[in-house]
């Protein structure tokens, strides 16, 4: 089994988990969302805070992207790549969510680096990264 190979080894079982994650968050299931993830979890984020150390904080920030999303939230894995080594691993993807205003609804994409460490045999998610494209 070849570990750099996107359907099998390494590599395979973080698209796995990613692919559970994202679809968790379509479902509104935070053990989903939250399975998976190091008690001593950081985001940077797009909308404030722009850090978010530890899970129950993470935790704390899905409300807001709950409530700014159509009902099931769209949240699109659209170019997912792995690179995975022994012990840690990152993820680069690029990803489509909707955002509801009173008035309209907009695509937003927007970029996301994951990284993991394998603890006792289990890939687990560290970071995570969102970001947009700066607008001129």
């Amino acid at each position: 089994m070849n570990a750099s190979d996107p359907q099998t080894g390494d590599a395979g079982q973080i698209r796995a988990l990613i692919e559970q994650w994202a679809e968790a968050v379509r479902r509104k299931d935070m053990d989903g969302i939250l399975r998976h993830h190091a008690p001593d979890f950081i985001m940077f984020d797009v909308p404030p805070p722009l850090q978010s150390k530890g899970i129950e904080a993470y935790r704390d920030t899905w409300p807001l992207f709950f409530r700014a999303s159509p009902n099931p939230p769209v949240f699109d894995i659209v170019d997912l790549k792995i690179t995975a080594g022994a012990e840690v691993a990152f993820a680069i993807a690029l990803m489509r969510c909707v955002l509801v205003t009173q008035t309209e609804s907009s695509d937003l994409d927007f970029r996301l680096t994951i990284c993991f460490e394998k603890i006792m045999g289990q890939w687990t998610f560290m970071h995570e990264h969102h970001s947009v494209p700066a607008i001129d």
